[in-house]
């Protein structure tokens, strides 16, 4: 195997290796055993989001906000931001031009739709209310703009 020819070659930029020891000045050495190198690519999409999470600096220099705790409420109001951007409601936050796509609104709040109905009575009482009321104001919107 160490006789193939690579296509392509990864290389691991994380400040901190797994055992938390500072790799910035062994950047310039000799790079990873390829085994290393291939576990570190096998890792799951969760292992990566936590090691992310344990190396990322802490010394201001990074200055994106620390992401939301991911549950039910925030993904619903994800979906929620979704059909509002392509209500027109908001603005898309990489342009910072609003637009419409009734059809993607559409296709959203059927999404959130069908989670209403596939999770009824496994929900606790403030989600139930959380969606049911989202549902309910994009349903208005969506009716408004399209009459």
């Amino acid at each position: 195997m160490s006789e193939e020819k690579k296509d392509f070659v990864v290389k691991d930029r994380r400040k901190f290796s797994q055992d938390g020891q500072n790799t910035e000045s062994a950047e310039n050495e000799t790079p990873a055993a390829p085994q290393e190198e291939e576990q570190t690519t096998s890792s799951t999409g969760e292992n990566r989001e936590t090691e992310a999470a344990e190396t990322s600096p802490t010394d201001g220099t990074d200055q994106q906000p620390p992401l939301p705790k991911i549950d039910f409420a925030t993904f619903v109001v994800s979906l929620n931001a979704s059909a509002l951007l392509h209500l027109g409601a908001i603005e898309d936050p990489t342009t910072g031009k609003t637009g419409k796509n009734l059809t993607m609104a559409k296709q959203t709040i059927d999404i959130l739709s069908m989670l209403a109905e596939k999770t009824a009575g496994n929900l606790a009482k403030d989600e139930e209310n959380l969606l049911k009321n989202i549902l309910y104001d994009l349903r208005i919107i969506y009716v408004k703009e399209k009459g």
